[in-house]
């Protein structure tokens, strides 16, 4: 047992029979006589428990109490006192005192408190911990400008409590991005509740979110919390909210707005405070023009609104990623690492990864388990990745430069440009007619007569 537990009592005897016990517990003890030592101590020694009294001179326990949690938050304190009252073991707790002894002190009690609060002090480490491996298993990989502007805008907006949509095709990376905000906010260490509105059927989609009354319909055999119950105090991230029926966006208009909601067959209205963070790969404005998603719900949520470029925009992070992914698998499969050979990234890098980095991740895992020798090359690739051609200047094999006369080469440069905005702007046709300044009709018909689809 390693423990220091930090005695602070004015009282010689007091502190010399808790030292005999402590020891004889296999602690280790430091005294202080009064609050301005205690926090002398406290800054030198790090002590993993403090006992401490309430009445002392110079600086007395409720004062060192607060200082100590300035100097160090997850300190575990117990407050003593021979004249405590009800108020003073309030007053304590509400100042981050881990519990209250009164005096003459039980030693036993003594005892069972600081082993309480040891134990609570491990599990909270190892929570800690915890989290902090699993949000290692969905950091954002990038050093692109793109990637830079992107981490830029998370720092920004995480300590706020306002909402964000999160646009970006399928395989981007949208809820690691929804994940980096909360666990960046004051809320990381509340809940992150996730729900994929479109893998949820239409008629228990309200139930998953608001949670249901025992009876409310056929096989409710039990009152159950919903998804907003269970992320009060943190954050909700609904994945694919463009799929979400207008009953349902109607409800968690309501939520933006009011903070309230009912459970499906319940009149109690329930309160909650939760950070909605948004994510699809729509075009939410054209949804809305074709009657399919609420004006009001878009401008709540695109308060902070987040665009997650495509892996094939941000190329040259390929090689990082490929990295990440390579020691992960490793680790996971408790399999020697692979090495992946210069020309085998350069020929994933040529590749259009229709499905972002989604699919480069699964590509990688089959490598990593498919590939018998230690180094993977350009042979072990998918024929479809292997036999990718080189882009030309617009990202697309060829160019305008080979065309031979020149109405085809200003053809040519118009069609790889607009791809090129489009492939920038997700697919988005409105955002694209926006920014390079064309009628959204005008420029479906250039896109028609070009042949470019919208199968990506």
């Amino acid at each position: 047992m390693n423990e220091t537990i930090l005695v602070v009592d004015d009282e010689q005897d007091i502190r010399t029979a808790l030292a005999g016990i402590l020891e004889d517990e296999g602690y280790r003890t430091s005294f202080a006589k009064d609050g301005v030592e205690a926090l002398e101590k406290a800054r030198k020694e790090r002590p993993d428990l403090v006992l401490l009294d309430i009445w002392m001179p110079r600086l007395d326990g409720l004062e060192a109490l607060q200082k100590l949690r300035e100097l160090h938050p997850s300190l575990t304190v117990v407050m003593m006192s021979g004249h405590g009252t009800i108020e003073t073991a309030v007053r304590s707790t509400k100042l981050g005192a881990y519990d209250f002894i009164e005096k003459p002190l039980s030693l036993e009690k003594v005892l069972v408190t600081v082993r309480n609060g040891l134990d609570t002090r491990r599990l909270r480490e190892e929570n800690d911990t915890l989290r902090a491996l699993a949000f290692k298993g969905h950091e954002m990989i990038g050093e692109t400008p793109v990637m830079r502007q992107l981490q830029e805008q998370i720092r920004l907006v995480a300590p706020t409590g306002a909402s964000v949509l999160i646009t970006g095709e399928n395989g981007t990376g949208k809820e690691l991005v929804a994940r980096a905000i909360h666990h960046a906010s004051p809320r990381r260490d509340r809940p992150f509740v996730e729900i994929n509105c479109a893998a949820i059927p239409e008629e228990l989609i309200e139930s998953e979110l608001f949670g249901h009354e025992k009876g409310a319909f056929t096989g409710a055999i039990a009152q159950k919390k919903g998804k907003f119950d269970l992320a009060n105090g943190g954050t909700i991230f609904l994945d694919e909210i463009g799929d979400m029926s207008l009953k349902t966006q109607a409800k968690v208009l309501r939520i933006l707005q009011e903070r309230k909601f009912e459970r499906v067959g319940g009149a109690k209205t329930m309160e909650v405070d939760v950070r909605v963070i948004a994510a699809t790969n729509k075009d939410l404005p054209e949804e809305i023009r074709t009657g399919n998603f609420r004006e009001d719900l878009f401008y709540r949520l695109n308060v902070v609104p987040f665009h997650v470029a495509p892996l094939r925009e941000r190329a040259d992070d390929i090689p990082l990623l490929v990295e990440h992914f390579l020691d992960l698998f490793a680790r996971r499969e408790g399999q020697e690492r692979r090495t992946m050979l210069p020309e085998t990234v350069e020929a994933l890098k040529r590749y259009d990864w229709p499905g972002n980095v989604r699919e480069l991740r699964n590509i990688v895992e089959r490598l990593v388990i498919m590939t018998t020798g230690r180094v993977i090359t350009p042979g072990h690739l998918p024929e479809s990745v292997a036999a990718s051609p080189h882009h030309g200047a617009a990202g697309r094999p060829g160019g305008a430069m080979e065309t031979s006369s020149l109405r085809e080469a200003r053809e040519g440069f118009e069609k790889e440009f607009i791809i090129q905005k489009l492939e920038e702007h997700g697919w988005n046709i409105s955002r694209t007619a926006e920014a390079i300044e064309l009628e959204r009709s005008n420029l479906y018909r250039k896109m028609k007569s070009y042949g470019i689809d919208m199968k990506k």
